[in-house]
């Protein structure tokens, strides 16, 4: 089977405390994956061990059979929890370099995007709202002919109404061959994009199953299967 993320016996430890805890894992290429867990479980920790941003205290991390580092950046495009541009650049500017420092960065998506979501790409980011720096963030991702995409909440700072326009924007933009990771706690909003699942808790994971196999095998829903797991 062909695998885009591999961790074998992943532990990450922040002094005492265990945020993942050796935990074994496969992810197929060309999927949607659900990142299930409460708020503390470890689904950031392990997306940013995935992007590089932390080392692991233990264990084996490969990103399409590479260990992680230079060449796997090349092919993960990472969406962060938190806004992370400075305020004073344009968005254009933003887009500039973007497609100087990544080969697979298409430009004329971005605009595309900009222009649909009615965000002027000649407007600084300090004079958005949050809102419209966290979509302008993720039209940057999207716009990346990744093979990896590891999106950590990226509806749980925009309010309902806007939650099925950014799940549009995430499936009709991401590199059909790629593979997206979406970390949230919010399963009902995300539950009919999701190909898979991986439920996380306390930094183990709990269950891994395809969408299909939990409606025909359990006969609920993910929402549903989430809420019994995690006593929600």
């Amino acid at each position: 089977m062909n695998f885009i993320l591999e961790c074998k016996n992943l532990t990450k430890k922040y002094g005492y405390k265990e945020a993942l805890s050796g935990i074994d894992l496969s992810v197929e290429k060309g999927r949607i994956v659900g990142l299930l867990g409460p708020n503390g479980s470890g689904k950031s920790t392990l997306i940013k061990l995935c992007n590089g941003l932390l080392t692991p205290t233990n264990g084996e991390l490969l990103i399409n059979n590479m260990p992680v580092g230079p060449e796997t950046k090349k092919i993960v495009s990472y969406l962060p929890e938190r806004t992370y541009l400075n305020g004073w650049m344009k968005v254009c500017d933003i887009i500039d370099f973007f497609a100087d420092f990544y080969e697979n960065f298409d430009k004329n998506k971005a605009y595309e995007m900009l222009k649909r979501l009615n965000i002027n790409a000649k407007d600084r980011l300090k004079t958005m709202s949050k809102g419209t720096k966290e979509k302008v963030q993720l039209i940057l991702v999207m716009s990346r002919q990744a093979d990896l995409y590891l999106l950590d909440e990226p509806i749980g700072g925009v309010d309902p109404a806007a939650r099925d326009y950014i799940l549009n924007t995430i499936i009709s933009n991401y590199n059909p061959d790629g593979t997206i990771i979406i970390s949230t706690h919010l399963i009902s909003d995300i539950e009919q994009i999701l190909d898979d699942i991986i439920f996380i808790q306390n930094g183990t994971i709990v269950k891994t199953s395809s969408v299909d196999d939990i409606r025909s095998q359990e006969g609920k829903s993910v929402d549903a299967l989430f809420r019994e797991v995690f006593r929600c």
